[in-house]
């Protein structure tokens, strides 16, 4: 499937690995765009369905397993993929200790996620059992080396093949578990065969590419050299995923599953336009390191210009959302989920702070501090945890919103001025809300 247009395509016909890799932003681009139409479409109909009380509980436990999943990967994947590219001689060793390590953290991971959820909800086995089948992709870890040979490759189009064709049948399994009124406990085994095809799918497809798993071996030198480099990775990953799913945990231990329904129903329309960064970013910064070799003024310049189109866009997302949003949850989800519009009125200026925090996470990146994004990331947990703590009995389901938005402005804007290195970038972005004014003044001169 050629993405890119004919006449695009000539032009870069000399430059084949140009080409190979702008295709490549093209597959996860589509990749994206594809899973967040379908996704909300498809978890608009669940949450219908089921209703807020079991919507919620299907949603703490993915959000459950979605931690420990973030411990069984052990940081292992821009790590792998790296050696990948700097070293094809050594790609069985260094493919054999990944599946190694990532077998055996999944079941670790797979075994402390079923004693957590047992001490927490001691009484309750329903929701232990749906944890443990909804979790079982927490055990299948180790097919991710597949994943991370083709991202090494540039050959991204096998994993959104393989990942998007799943995903899509498996949408209409649970449209057919709508229609023919099926319990939870079969949406909860949906997710268990999805992440079992997901990872015999991709096996299959690294056979095909002449790399068996009998070929692969590990090594105890390579296995430590793995860990030594991924731990900060692996600290950010779980830090990011806490962060992100916390408020979920919480809600559901503090107020109850129905809670965790209504929040969750706002956070699917909410974190819809967290593609618009991402997406942007990816799209634009390539060039704009380029431009930093040869030009750094006007390198800050278009990082200053950056920042300023991304958050105007995301205020002007936020305002609508905020003005429309009783219309947007009770359209999509009933009258049900009416509590959730409030909700998502506060949880959509989280959008604001996303699209700093993408912009500078790869500022960072391109200036060699990646460890400062392991530090906010860890403090953007802490803060959510506490922020949560102290929200939620004050503003019930309200409260977690309220957390997320602050705890994403403290990692995204005010911990810029934490270290001395980035003091400048705050002020950036706090120059980018003058934006508009600042186009104005130049129109005028």
């Amino acid at each position: 499937m050629n993405i890119l247009p004919t006449f695009i395509r000539q032009r870069l016909i000399h430059r084949p690995n140009t080409l190979r890799v702008i295709d490549n932003i093209a597959w996860l681009t589509f990749d994206k765009i594809l899973r967040l139409g379908v996704g909300l479409i498809v978890s608009v109909w669940v949450a219908r369905y089921l209703g807020p009380e079991q919507f919620g509980l299907f949603s703490f436990a993915t959000a459950f397993a979605g931690i420990f999943s973030a411990i069984a990967g052990l940081g292992l994947a821009s790590i792998v993929v790296r050696d990948l590219v700097t070293s094809p001689p050594s790609s069985p060793a260094i493919m054999g200790s990944a599946l190694l390590i990532q077998l055996v953290g999944g079941v670790v991971s797979y075994g402390l996620m079923l004693v957590l959820i047992a001490w927490l909800r001691p009484g309750d086995d329903f929701i232990k059992l749906i944890v443990a089948i909804v979790g079982v992709g927490v055990v299948l870890k180790g097919s991710d080396v597949a994943v991370y040979w083709f991202e090494a490759q540039v050959q991204s189009k096998y994993i959104v093949w393989v990942q998007n064709g799943t995903f899509l049948i498996f949408a209409m399994v649970r449209l057919f578990l709508i229609f023919s009124k099926a319990p939870l406990l079969a949406f909860a085994l949906s997710v268990f065969f999805e992440a079992i095809v997901v990872s015999l799918l991709m096996l299959i497809a690294l056979h095909s590419k002449g790399i068996a798993l009998s070929s692969l071996r590990s090594g105890r030198r390579r296995i430590l050299g793995l860990l030594r480099d991924s731990w900060p990775l692996l600290l950010s990953a779980m830090s990011i995923m806490v962060y992100m799913k916390i408020d979920q945990i919480m809600l559901g231990q503090m107020l109850g599953e129905e809670a965790v329904g209504i929040f969750s129903a706002a956070v699917r329309v909410s974190e819809v336009w967290y593609f618009l960064p991402l997406t942007v970013c990816a799209s634009l910064f390539p060039g704009m390191l380029l431009l930093r070799e040869t030009n750094r003024a006007r390198y800050m310049q278009r990082l200053q210009l950056l920042f300023g189109a991304m958050v105007w866009l995301s205020l002007v997302v936020a305002i609508f959302m905020m003005f429309s949003s009783t219309w947007i949850v009770v359209t999509l989800f009933g009258e049900a989920y009416a509590p959730a519009s409030g909700v998502l009125a506060t949880h959509i200026w989280a959008s604001v702070f996303v699209s700093l925090g993408v912009i500078s996470g790869q500022w960072l990146v391109a200036e060699g501090l990646q460890i400062l994004s392991m530090q906010r990331a860890v403090l953007g947990a802490l803060a959510n945890v506490l922020l949560n703590l102290l929200l939620i009995p004050a503003f019930s389901v309200n409260g977690a919103a309220m957390a997320t938005v602050i705890s994403f402005a403290i990692v995204a804007l005010f911990s810029d001025l934490i270290n001395r290195e980035t003091r400048f970038i705050f002020w950036m972005k706090i120059k980018s809300l003058l934006l508009p004014f600042t186009l104005l003044l130049s129109l005028r001169s």
